[in-house]
């Protein structure tokens, strides 16, 4: 079982950035791939980032590519999405994921409760 927590939303103007984390609880944490999905008003949620259990690979969805990047900490159990240059298309609801081999990003294994970015013009 994994539990998984997020942190670090919050409201910013257009071009500012925010680092998001999330820590997970559980022993098994270095299993997963980890992964950032989001969901505006309105919106289907949608995949953003994700990085594999190394850590070695990452992956984006093209619209934050050059912007966020994902990193995580497998001692202490922690994945981050640092968000820069935000616009207001990026504002959303940001929920971590982990998923283990196969599944796809939209079913994955675990999601935390979400954290609200708000990004203002």
């Amino acid at each position: 079982q994994v539990q998984l927590v997020e942190s670090g939303g919050g409201l910013v103007q257009a071009g500012g950035s925010l680092r998001l984390s999330c820590a997970a609880s559980g022993r098994t944490f270095s299993s997963y791939s980890m992964g950032w999905l989001r969901q505006a008003p309105g919106k289907e949620r949608e995949f953003v980032a994700a990085i594999a259990w190394s850590g070695g690979s990452t992956y984006y969805t093209d619209s934050v590519k050059g912007r966020f990047t994902i990193s995580r900490d497998n001692a202490k159990n922690t994945v981050y999405l640092q968000m820069n240059s935000l616009n207001a298309e990026d504002t959303a609801v940001y929920y971590c994921a982990a998923r283990s081999p196969g599944r796809p990003w939209l079913h994955p294994d675990y999601w935390g409760q979400g954290t609200q970015v708000t990004v203002s013009s």
